[in-house]
């Protein structure tokens, strides 16, 4: 119960932080620029990550029935897959973007027009749905008979692969190719926008615009940090892929912490986000009788 308790909060955090983030950004004027449009979808990502998995995790701290269908576990893995790859390239376009504001400001509504930034989240979201349906595929290729019980709270892959009877090392190869490939080419992204943003910020006259044009990066780079840092440690190590342990913190930080993270990073540093949610707050007490 003390763990249903604690969880329960932080999932209404969850949903109640990225709606409110995605809400906030729709009735303020202001905040309708790429930047923001970005952070919507990236909103919207992590919303979608944590009710994938937190109900079930919260049903199974309550009941003693904890048992899912080989379906329902599938379609878990499925939509999880979807969402962690979408948001590790909407950090990269992110990145772009601010490479863009910094780097080309007089050219910067001409370059991320909204066509463009359509694109690059519907790039996101259908890669994601390509990566996804791939590994979902090599896992229903594999036999499961016998023993069925995944020593996780969540269908994650190496979980559903231990438990089946064949030979998973098609799917593990997919998994580890299509990892790699998410992961570098996204830090590439984003290490070569932030690298030519250090160099542009180094080159500026004032102070006041070296300290504008990094604090409108520091949202994003605490984000990135945290994201692709949990892939990093907790998966990359060779001692932990092994580790039961191990996966089963990166999938508690996965589903439960970094979905909350994310909209407190960028409300507690953002202005416009903390003048728009004082003004709304406002007009609920001028209207209460």
């Amino acid at each position: 119960m003390p763990l249903f308790l604690v969880f329960l909060t932080i999932y209404t955090v969850t949903v109640l932080g990225n709606l409110g983030m995605i809400m906030i950004i729709q009735i303020n004027p202001k905040l309708h620029t790429p930047m923001y449009f970005f952070l919507s979808h990236l909103s919207l990502v992590d919303f979608c990550y944590s009710t994938v998995v937190t109900p079930k995790l919260l049903e199974n701290l309550v009941v003693e029935d904890r048992t899912i269908s080989f379906t329902g576990c599938i379609m878990q893995f499925f939509f999880a897959c979807i969402f962690v790859v979408t948001e590790t390239f909407m950090l990269a376009v992110m990145a772009y973007d601010r490479f863009v504001a910094v780097c080309n400001p007089l050219l910067y509504i001409v370059v991320m027009s909204q066509k463009l930034c359509s694109l690059l989240v519907g790039a996101s979201y259908s890669w994601g749905i390509v990566c996804s349906l791939t590994l979902t595929y090599f896992l229903l290729k594999l036999s499961f008979k016998g023993n069925n019980i995944i020593n996780n709270f969540v269908c994650e892959h190496a979980a559903i692969i231990s438990v089946s009877c064949s030979d998973p090392y098609m799917s593990q190869k997919i998994i580890l190719i299509s990892a790699t490939f998410n992961e570098i080419s996204s830090l590439v992204i984003i290490l070569l926008s932030y690298v030519s943003i250090f160099i542009t910020v180094l080159k500026m006259p004032s102070t006041g615009g070296r300290h504008k044009a990094f604090s409108t990066c520091a949202s994003h780079l605490t984000a990135i940090t945290i994201f692709h840092g949990t892939i990093l440690f907790l998966y990359c190590v060779p001692n932990s892929k092994s580790s039961w342990l191990m996966v089963k913190v990166a999938s508690v930080f996965y589903t439960v912490v970094i979905p909350v993270l994310n909209p407190l990073i960028y409300s507690l540093r953002n202005k416009d986000v903390k003048e728009t949610v004082k003004k709304l707050m406002k007009i609920e007490f001028i209207e209460l009788p």
